[in-house]
């Protein structure tokens, strides 16, 4: 896989984007991280390089991913909430830079009510799943777009489902599975940790796959 220089961040302010950023900073990566509001990142790390920007902006997506080798995306609603399309407004401006800028990688988080075809999900996650499809309709049909996009691309994608994200430092096992999420939560440092061991893994490219803690 090719060498991962500098990674371009989204949703790097959000609650589980914070410990994916520390452990970016911890690990020694350079990176770019797209911030909305000046007030929610300030930094003088030299690996660090700040865009201001909203990702259904396309110029801002282009101005985040130039220079970059990978895309890492733990993109939430945001404080105040954004518009409930903003998960696959996200993605398509992102595939639309990548391919522009000849990048491959993208790493993004979902939630576990999203479907695929290859899905035998237990019937607590097929329960989970409706329950979000009952609750949150628009969110949660627009990460199912999310998907399907992600599906039609020609981006080396992985799309991490999860389920509730624990703001904790501690560590577990973690479980990957393609079908179902057998567990109730995932620690957002094991998340991070996942993610960044994406960058240079083939495993799930083109694959979405559950994880949550033992």
């Amino acid at each position: 896989m090719k060498q991962i220089i500098k990674i371009a961040i989204i949703g790097g302010t959000g609650k589980s984007g914070k410990y994916l950023v520390n452990q970016l900073i911890k690990q020694g990566f350079q990176f770019k991280i797209l911030v909305r509001n000046p007030e929610h990142f300030q930094t003088n790390n030299p690996n660090i390089e700040v865009i201001y920007g909203n990702v259904t902006d396309y110029h801002s997506i282009y101005e985040l991913l130039k220079d970059c080798q990978a895309v890492i995306s733990t993109l939430g609603m945001g404080v105040p909430p954004s518009e409930p399309t903003i998960f696959s407004q996200s993605t398509s401006n992102v595939i639309k830079a990548m391919n522009s800028l000849n990048i491959k990688r993208y790493i993004v988080t979902t939630g576990l009510n999203v479907d695929t075809p290859f899905d035998k999900k237990s019937t607590k996650t097929a329960f989970a799943t409706e329950w979000m499809k009952n609750t949150f309709p628009l969110s949660t049909a627009d990460k199912q777009l999310e998907y399907e996009n992600l599906s039609t691309s020609n981006v080396e994608w992985t799309l991490v489902r999860l389920p509730l994200i624990e703001l904790t430092e501690e560590r577990n096992p973690v479980v990957s599975n393609l079908e179902d999420c057998q567990g109730d939560k995932i620690s957002a440092t094991d998340l991070a940790h996942f993610l960044i061991e994406q960058l240079t893994s083939e495993t799930f490219i083109r694959k979405a796959p559950f994880i949550y803690n033992l």
